[in-house]
């Protein structure tokens, strides 16, 4: 658990795949305006980060929210929200549907205006022009990405990705770079202008949370940005998904 800023808490896991290599997954500890805490995402925490989280929120109490954000992540939101009863429980469409007996509030995290239940401390954007889920359960391009302002820091789950290679593929250019998950091809809405509309999504993001100093993503990265940074991986991001966008304009305009 590391705190990245005022009012700001990253919290790292492990994610393994195959029982063996280990991605990582990420929640986060938000302190709101009000004194009470959020999570963004969930996670089964260890005795020594849940004994310094119930330090931070009175026991706990203090967890108004948990907020999970990508819809393919549902592994932990049953030990989250057995941790924080009184929290109330977001998440996706998804979530609701494969975790129905949880008590999910109605309010799902995609729906425009989602940020004005939680307070302006946090923003949620989701990308234009993407399906969040798609027919094939492998594609997890899409998630609501969230920035808190005051501490600069972006949470973003697979959307945004870094991939980082041990030596000595850690000398291919491809290692530690920022971009845009693998799978956005087959995220983009099947339609005329959804390549338009994410590549507008994306410049706008770029340009709105442009003062952003930290970017977290959830499988084992966590970036310190400069001035400008965010606009500029958001940028470099692009260009190297623009044969992905032409492909899709050539086929449905």
């Amino acid at each position: 658990m590391k705190k990245l800023g005022e009012n700001f808490w990253m919290i790292r896991g492990d994610l393994r795949i195959a029982g063996m290599l280990n991605v990582g997954t990420q929640c986060s500890l938000v302190r709101l305006e009000d004194g009470n805490f959020v999570f963004l995402d969930s996670y089964t925490l260890d005795d020594q980060t849940l004994a310094e989280v119930n330090r931070l929120t009175n026991g706990g109490r203090d967890v108004s929210a948990i907020i999970n954000l990508h819809p393919y992540h549902t592994l932990h939101c049953e030990w989250m929200h057995d941790a924080f009863p009184q929290a109330k429980l977001y998440g996706t469409r998804r979530h609701e549907t494969e975790l129905p007996d949880l008590p999910w509030e109605s309010t799902y995290c995609e729906t425009a205006g989602f940020g004005d239940i939680i307070g302006p401390k946090l923003q949620f954007s989701t990308p234009d022009g993407t399906r969040l889920v798609c027919e094939d359960d492998t594609v997890h391009f899409a998630s609501v990405l969230a920035y808190h302002p005051e501490s600069g820091t972006i949470h973003v789950d697979d959307t945004l990705s870094r991939l980082t290679l041990p030596f000595p593929l850690s000398a291919l250019p491809i290692s530690g770079r920022i971009g845009f998950h693998p799978s956005l091809e087959k995220a983009l809405e099947p339609e005329a202008g959804a390549a338009d509309r994410f590549r507008e999504w994306a410049i706008g993001l770029g340009v709105e949370w442009a003062d952003a100093r930290h970017l977290t993503m959830a499988h084992n990265s966590m970036v310190d940005l400069g001035p400008d940074g965010f606009a500029d991986v958001i940028g470099k991001a692009l260009g190297r998904v623009k044969p992905v966008l032409d492909k899709h304009r050539e086929t449905y305009g």
